[in-house]
């Protein structure tokens, strides 16, 4: 369901979704140009983007869709692979940064459910399940190997120069790709392991 229908079927609903949705989206961002930072590369941190103000970090073409499709993107976080102190390494770790820190939240809001133990379907309750499953969502849906997606960078970095190559001119085409196997369901599956081993890794970690 797109968020502008959501809006006027349970505006109450909307305003929980959108808010997590939104910074969940930002912080992912944040995460590549942090690390990013801490190994070399400065430039997301000279553009402003190391910030939680979502204007620095909005698209508007991945606004829209996320409002009436329910699917969006953020500006990407701009990095120069070049200036960072192991660029193979530095690759992976970026690109994985994202997904580490949607997992990390999810795990957070699971934490917080199970130790403030809520009423059912009250707001806190609500609002912390639709966080975790946001997060996990995206974790998922990021590692999907389609470039521009984080998981073809994390298997850039272990794979050779001309298998890189070859998934780095996807690259143009890979939005179009991406739609195009989320509207006839192909990618349902990947995403739903994806998330089953996301899941599974944070129930480990809970008390």
């Amino acid at each position: 369901m797109g968020l502008l229908r959501l809006l006027f079927t349970n505006p109450f609903a909307f305003i929980l979704l959108i808010i997590p949705l939104l910074y969940s989206i930002i912080i992912h961002e944040l995460a590549h140009g942090w690390v990013a930072k801490k190994m070399g590369d400065s430039t997301a941190e000279w553009l402003g983007r190391l910030s939680l103000n979502p204007m620095k970090h909005l698209d508007p073409i991945g606004t829209l869709m996320l409002f009436f499709f329910g699917f969006g993107w953020a500006k990407p976080v701009p990095v120069n692979f070049n200036n960072l102190n192991d660029p193979r390494k530095g690759l992976i770790l970026v690109s994985a940064a994202g997904i580490i820190a949607n997992t990390i939240l999810a795990f957070l809001a699971l934490f917080t459910l199970r130790v403030l133990n809520p009423a059912p379907f009250g707001a806190i309750s609500t609002f912390l399940i639709y966080l975790a499953q946001i997060n996990i969502m995206l974790a998922a849906f990021n590692l999907i190997p389609i470039p521009p997606l984080d998981g073809s960078k994390i298997l850039m970095g272990f794979s050779s120069p001309q298998f890189q190559y070859s998934l780095a001119r996807l690259e143009p085409y890979g939005f179009f790709i991406i739609i195009a196997l989320l509207y006839l369901n192909i990618l349902d599956p990947l995403i739903a392991l994806f998330e089953w081993i996301i899941t599974a890794i944070i129930s480990l970690l809970l008390p």
